[in-house]
This record gives structure tokens, sequence and C-alpha cells, in this order.
């Protein structure tokens, strides 16, 4: 199980890094395919509308997310993690960054290959205390 742990200590890491890059085809391929997001304020969604949202905030801005892992738990084919993040969006034309601050939890699931993939994320992200 420690093993498994630090694996997906592994693939939360790669995400972050690939969302600082705005890489969205290492994400696609860091998450399974009936991945599902649950975001405050909207309805729960999947890959094919996380693409385009990802892309579309990445051209309107510069986006740098730090996240703090607070927890690991591996039960079987399944894991979560628990993290504290932090969000900084700053427009590209122009104009005051806006930063975020929350709590993540990720379900993930170990596919049959080994690999961990993201399955559900769910985030309570909101405007960070000044």
């Amino acid at each position: 199980m420690a093993d498994d742990a630090q694996e997906i200590r592994g693939v939360h890491s790669a995400w972050i890094d690939a969302v600082n890059a705005g890489d969205l085809e290492r994400l696609l391929g860091l998450m399974a395919d009936d991945a599902v997001f649950i975001n405050p304020g909207r309805a729960p969604f999947g890959r094919e509308v996380f693409a385009p949202s990802f892309l579309d905030a990445h051209r309107q801005a510069r986006i740098r997310c730090s996240s703090e892992l607070e927890e690991v738990v591996v039960a079987g084919e399944v894991a979560y993690t628990r993290s504290r993040d932090a969000l900084t969006v700053s427009p590209r034309s122009g104009g005051d960054a806006q930063k975020l601050a929350g709590h993540r939890v990720t379900l993930y699931r170990r596919k049959t290959d080994g690999r961990w993939l993201l399955a559900r994320d769910i985030h309570t992200l909101g405007p960070a205390p000044t």
C-alpha cells in the first residue's frame, strides 16, 4: 500500500504540474474516461465539458495552482486524496489576479494495467480570505 500511496502522490503532483502548464493532453491521460468533476455552483460534469472549459480558462488567464496533500488513503483498487489548494488566476488582458483557496477530495481508480487515474474530483475553491 505504501507504494500505491506514493504512486498516487505522483499522479497528484503530475496533475498540478499539467494544470499549471496548461497541458490538457496530459490531464486527459491522467483521468478515467468516466471522470466526474463537482464544482461549487454548477452541475457535475465529465471530460466532454472539462476539456473545452480548461482550454478556455487558459486562453483567458494565466493559472497557477498549488496543492498541499493532507491525506492519501488506499483501499484496494480505489484511493482518495484530500488536499488544501490555492489558485491564482491572472487575466491575460490585464487587471487584478483573482485568488481562490479551498479543499479538494479526489477519488482514484486503479486500471488493470496498474495505473491510477482520477475518477472523481470535488473541490470547495472560493475567494481566498484576505
